[in-house]
């Protein structure tokens, strides 16, 4: 009773958003939109899984004729099947030369972190053709004041299965699984049935977005689920372009997505969006930085229902014509399955963002735009003084 009433409460709510008198169609145009180009993003991922597949059946078949055949290689192909292995063992690959004396006696020198070494010999001394591995390591406990130990991502040779982002042959893969789970949920009854689709929904999950699960739930606490970056050219003066853009105030009176944005105290500010289906999303944000004509940056504030952060550089073309470049990070609520969601409906900030700028454009170039269905001229839109 309960599973029939919340489809029939769920099917309701889906045929009023789309067959809507004033803004159905558009709506309906815009999720047709959206299931096209899933399709295309599919046919893609296929092709690719398929030469994934056939690359990895060769290698494999390389991988059995090898065993019989002799592991010794000329000192050319021993250094690169080494460098290859140093490459995926340390953070600072750079660092370490490699080069071959005698008959398969490979000697390392250079910089590398302590606790790299020992699974750097450990590989190296794996590489085929490899009979001894020496080590003339100068080895140290941290970066220090070293410029070839800074930086670098550490690197350890870890499964397919628990790498960030899955190869395409092990998305096809997964996703079959998933759809089987699902499936046989289907034809379960009790527990083993919510245990089955529960499963079967996150490995899908998994395979469709190609990320973790805690990040597609947004519980990583990262900022850059989603990130924007967009440049627009304004053919007005530098400081008017600025001014207008620093007034967080009239961001609603020509952003759609917005509904209000309020000025508090201390550089901070209170922000409300407009989401799927008009439900409202607020948040509090801060500027972390702030320098006329030049740069603007903000970040949310801890706890609230979006994460974000971003900056607006202003840089003066002529006296007449001003570039933007937005660069803008943010975790919406539900993480990337959230923003999926407000993508199928068309109210994600990435498709609405490109109007936004837009209607700005419009409205410093000629004074006038178009927004919540009603017009808005520069008049109406205060600039800092």
């Amino acid at each position: 009773m309960t599973k029939n009433a919340l489809g029939g409460f769920l099917a309701g709510t889906a045929l009023m958003y789309f067959a809507d008198p004033v803004c159905g169609r558009r709506r309906r145009a815009r999720l047709r939109d959206r299931f096209r180009a899933c399709g295309r993003d599919i046919s893609r991922e296929v092709d690719k899984a398929e030469r994934d597949s056939l690359n990895r059946m060769q290698g494999v078949g390389a991988a059995i004729s090898s065993l019989w055949k002799s592991s010794d290689a000329d000192d050319p192909v021993l250094i690169a099947r080494v460098r290859s292995t140093i490459g995926r063992a340390v953070s600072h690959p750079h660092a370490i030369r490699a080069r071959v004396e005698g008959a398969g006696r490979v000697i390392l020198e250079g910089l590398i972190l302590r606790h790299e070494v020992a699974y750097l010999l450990k590989r190296v001394s794996s590489v085929p053709g490899v009979h001894q591995c020496v080590d003339r390591l100068d080895v140290h406990d941290d970066a220090g004041g070293f410029p070839s130990l800074q930086g670098g991502a550490p690197r350890r040779g870890v499964s397919e299965f628990m790498q960030r982002n899955w190869t395409p042959a092990l998305r096809v893969t997964a996703s079959l699984a998933a759809g089987a789970m699902l499936y046989r949920a289907t034809r379960s009854r009790g527990p083993l049935q919510w245990i089955r689709a529960a499963g079967g929904a996150a490995l899908m999950a998994r395979t469709i977005f190609n990320r973790p699960l805690q990040e597609l739930a947004g519980l990583d606490g990262s900022l850059d689920t989603i990130a924007i970056d967009k440049t627009i050219h304004i053919d007005a003066p530098l400081e008017e372009v600025y001014s207008y853009w620093s007034n967080f105030e009239n961001f609603p009176k020509f952003m759609t997505h917005l509904k209000e944005v309020r000025h508090l105290r201390n550089g901070r500010s209170h922000w409300i969006a407009a989401g799927p289906g008009g439900i409202s999303i607020p948040w509090d944000a801060e500027v972390t930085e702030q320098k006329a004509n030049e740069r603007l940056a903000w970040k949310s504030l801890p706890g609230s229902a979006v994460r974000t952060a971003g900056v607006v550089h202003f840089d003066r073309i002529t006296d007449n014509r001003t570039r933007v470049q937005i660069r803008m990070s943010y975790c919406p609520p539900g993480g990337l399955l959230g923003h999926s969601v407000a993508w199928l409906f068309g109210a994600d900030p990435k498709s609405e963002m490109d109007d936004d700028l837009v209607r700005l454009k419009s409205l410093l170039e000629t004074g006038k735009t178009h927004a919540h269905s009603a017009p808005v001229t520069r008049e109406e839109v205060k600039a800092t003084s």
